[in-house]
């Protein structure tokens, strides 16, 4: 089992895991051109996609889903709400549409998805674990808080892609107007450094092999804060933290 970030960030947001021939696309915030010149970096190609799961509706995680799937017909996971958000968007009519249950496993080939609800300005936002049978990837961005279902579904992962997406104090204090500032760091927003971090004392993160940084924002925070918060708070060295990067992502991280 693997995976490996397309990008990461207010501009844009897509990730791969890939069990054996099964290869999933987590969001696709780039517009075509732009994930297919993404994909190549890892050496893939859409033909090679199995599917395309959507945790939401905003703009930078969804933008180019519906024409990739038109495209090289690939299905589309998504739930009821979220569907209903982006309707008029949806060009094509014979786009295959699976609509999911946000708290019901499915598979596809050989991963198992776990979606979960999250807490996020959003109609019926999920984020989602990766299982093979063996290995556990988890997934949370785009969340304003923690709850313990939340905690129980990454509990035990060997690798977790967590949002980190600003420092409290340079949101703040930067230059935001205050109505974004409290959408950002409202219960229905993002996760600041620090409830990330705390979020790890909240369950068991004994097997992590892989800790990744992830939607973080370009004017609120650095990847040096993230890596400094996160290893203070699981005593690990800071750079064994990984950021997902706007631009580049990050190449492909095994879970063995």
């Amino acid at each position: 089992m693997r995976f490996a970030s397309l990008g990461s960030g207010s501009a844009g947001n897509a990730l791969v895991v890939e069990v054996r021939q099964t290869r999933l696309l987590l969001d696709c915030g780039f517009g075509v051109r732009d994930v297919l010149r993404r994909l190549a970096r890892l050496e893939l190609e859409p033909s090679q996609l199995s599917g395309i799961l959507v945790t939401h509706e905003h703009n930078d995680h969804t933008k180019g889903v519906f024409k990739l799937a038109a495209r090289d017909n690939l299905p589309v996971y998504l739930t009821h709400g979220t569907l209903s958000a982006l309707r008029h968007i949806i060009e094509n009519a014979s786009i295959n549409l699976q609509i999911i249950d946000g708290h019901s496993a499915f598979a596809v080939g050989d991963i198992q998805i776990q979606p979960f609800p999250v807490p996020h300005d959003a109609r019926e936002p999920v984020q989602y674990t990766f299982d093979n049978g063996h290995r556990k990837l988890g997934v949370l961005t785009d969340a304003g808080t923690t709850t313990p279902h939340i905690e129980n579904m990454l509990s035990g992962c060997q690798a977790l892609v967590l949002e980190c997406n600003h420092d409290l104090d340079m949101l703040m204090h930067g230059n935001y107007h205050g109505s974004l500032k409290r959408r950002i760091s409202s219960r229905y927003g993002h996760l600041d450094n620090a409830a990330a971090a705390a979020l790890l004392a909240n369950f068991d993160i004994s097997k992590l092999q892989h800790l990744v940084a992830a939607h973080l924002s370009k004017n609120n925070n650095t990847a040096e804060l993230v890596r400094k918060t996160l290893s203070d708070q699981i005593h690990c060295e800071e750079g064994w933290i990984g950021i997902a990067e706007q631009e580049t992502g990050f190449g492909w991280r095994q879970i063995t």
